[in-house]
């Protein structure tokens, strides 16, 4: 008799056990729409003179020139800092970048990108270690054209323009300004539903030294994230892709981005290149400082 009533005891606690896990599953579906329903419109909703805006998450590694339907005033400092295994020697990235609207849904960038190399005792006798250089000058802009609040789709055409400088240890002994780098862009983003965030950014590269390389690129930088909710934090993937010489080069860059405030966030990136053939691992770190936020 007493085993009969221990297992209906058993049987009574699951019972309510998972009625009240139900519940709490339930109530944090509920926290969570009301969290998203509140940022989104926080974001999204337009001011008095404002134009409407839409939320998208924002890839990491070949970022935008400003966020998608960019408002009037809105203005961001990053700097970025990386590393690539190179088969012989270690590549490390650094740039500096402050991107701003102007007005609204026109978005401008200036930034200064620098590349350092190391050498490893695997560089082979017939491989070169590149030079230090302070890459380029680049200035770019970019115009959301088309905001559509009912789609959650946002449009975008841009141009970035970079000033080629020759390597650190030339500079005074050649021209510092060594050629151009032309590269206009489309941006296409959509967001699924609350937290579901896809984005196409792509275009041709063109490079034209003075008294060097003369080449073209096409690049497709496609992105997948999801946001959590009520933040700005969001997990994803990011896959760079280059076409060269009928040659198809694709990086997957697995990334997080994380809120510290208001207006401070860091986002962290790893790199998996699909082609091995020059470039190993890599790693990216971006942190992100909106003044006035």
């Amino acid at each position: 008799m007493k085993k009969k009533y221990f297992i209906v005891a058993i049987l009574f606690w699951t019972v309510q056990y998972s009625y009240s896990q139900e519940i709490k599953s339930d109530s944090l579906r509920r926290e969570n729409i009301i969290l998203d329903s509140l940022f989104l419109a926080e974001t999204e909703e337009p001011k008095p003179n404002e134009k409407p805006k839409v939320l998208h998450a924002e890839p990491l590694y070949i970022d935008l020139i400003r966020d998608l339907g960019a408002r009037k005033g809105e203005k961001e400092w990053n700097i970025g800092m990386g590393m690539t295994d190179k088969r012989g020697f270690d590549e490390f990235e650094a740039l500096i970048e402050y991107e701003w609207a102007v007005i609204d849904r026109l978005g401008l960038e200036i930034e200064l990108p620098a590349t350092f190399f190391s050498k490893t005792n695997q560089l082979s006798s017939n491989i070169e270690k590149p030079s230090n250089r302070l890459e380029s000058l680049k200035l770019a802009s970019q115009w959301s054209f088309l905001v559509s609040e009912k789609a959650k789709t946002t449009l975008a055409l841009g141009y970035l323009h970079e000033f080629k400088l020759a390597d650190l240890n030339k500079w005074g002994e050649e021209n510092l300004y060594k050629g151009n780098i032309f590269n206009p862009f489309l941006v296409a983003a959509k967001r699924w539903g609350r937290n579901f965030h896809t984005l196409v950014y792509t275009g041709p590269k063109i490079t034209n030294e003075f008294e060097g390389k003369k080449e073209a690129r096409y690049d497709i930088n496609t992105s997948f994230h999801y946001m959590l909710s009520g933040t700005r934090n969001f997990i994803g993937v990011e896959i760079n892709q280059e076409i060269q010489s009928g040659k198809l080069t694709t990086v997957l860059r697995p990334q997080m981005r994380v809120g510290f405030a208001e207006n401070f966030l860091i986002g962290i990136v790893s790199g998996i290149p699909i082609n091995r053939e020059t470039s190993g691992l890599s790693t990216f770190l971006r942190i992100i400082y909106e003044p006035g936020h």
